[in-house]
């Protein structure tokens, strides 16, 4: 069995909001995560919801400010939330910049070194975690639905298109949805991945979705107020991929809101109940 230690357990909404660590393989290092279980997941296995966070998040930061417990509880979801990328590995400019090495892992496995020893967020998201939450909590597997925002939208969207068996629901809130073509991808992509393009597209949601399509309803929530909208989202790429390929795609445009969490907040019921539906 794989061995979790328990950093905090509390009572949420009758259910149990924790985080823990682990030794990650894939991660070289200690990992964190967070998991919030409901109070009928004592009776009955649950569906389980994967949020993957954007650039400098946490573990912490959605279970925090999201406040998506209270309707996980209703609708019978357990929620988890793993950190952005490996953290202290003492790699040269893994702290250099708030947008790429630590916090900033993009769900990818580098293949460039040095990131490759670590930075392994798609295999520790898809494979390790798995086995974690097998081995330790009370869930159905073979229920699951992945969504997440900016950067974590991006891996959303991603993680769903390459394993669609796995993630069976997916949505997205304000997603990097053409990495290979702003600068946030443009300078991941390159240090993690190289300098060829065509590897690139395997990790590119809009290139992935214009190859192919998968049986879900993807929902997208955007801000026309955000900050990042014109330089790094490019939704309207995904529009058009999902046009392409034929993929069901509902890519909501809102006035006034931003990139912030404020914004996750408003529209977080909505997911939540999209997943539900999608995992019942």
């Amino acid at each position: 069995m794989s061995e979790i230690k328990i950093l905090s357990e509390q009572v949420c909404f009758n259910g149990v909001q924790g985080f823990y660590s682990h030794q990650s393989s894939v991660c070289n290092g200690p990992m964190r995560f967070g998991v919030f279980v409901p109070a009928r997941a004592k009776n009955t296995p649950l569906p389980v919801l994967t949020w993957l966070s954007g650039l400098t998040c946490t573990e912490e930061t959605f279970v925090i400010k999201a406040g998506a417990q209270r309707m996980a509880a209703e609708l019978g979801l357990i929620l988890v939330t793993p950190d952005t990328s490996p953290r202290g590995q003492n790699i040269e400019g893994e702290d250099a910049d708030w947008d790429f090495g630590t916090g900033a892992g993009f769900y990818l496995d580098a293949t460039q070194e040095p990131w490759a020893r670590a930075y392994n967020m798609q295999t520790y998201v898809t494979e390790e975690l798995q086995k974690i939450l097998a081995e330790n909590f009370v869930a159905d597997l073979s229920r699951q639905g992945v969504f997440g925002h900016s950067m974590g939208g991006h891996g959303a969207l991603t993680l769903h298109l390459k394993r669609p068996e796995l993630y069976k629901s997916v949505s997205a809130f304000a997603p990097i949805c053409a990495p290979s073509q702003c600068p946030w991808g443009e300078k991941a992509f390159s240090n993690y991945l190289g300098a060829d393009r065509l590897v690139w597209a395997r990790h590119d949601a809009s290139e992935l979705m214009r190859a192919q399509h998968s049986a879900a309803d993807i929902l997208v929530d955007q801000g026309l107020a955000d900050q990042f909208l014109q330089t790094q989202l490019h939704p309207e790429m995904l529009e058009m991929a999902a046009k392409d390929s034929g993929q069901k795609l509902t890519l909501r445009r809102h006035r006034g809101y931003d990139h912030s969490y404020y914004f996750i907040q408003t529209f977080i019921e909505e997911h939540l109940r999209h997943h539900a539906a999608a995992l019942a």
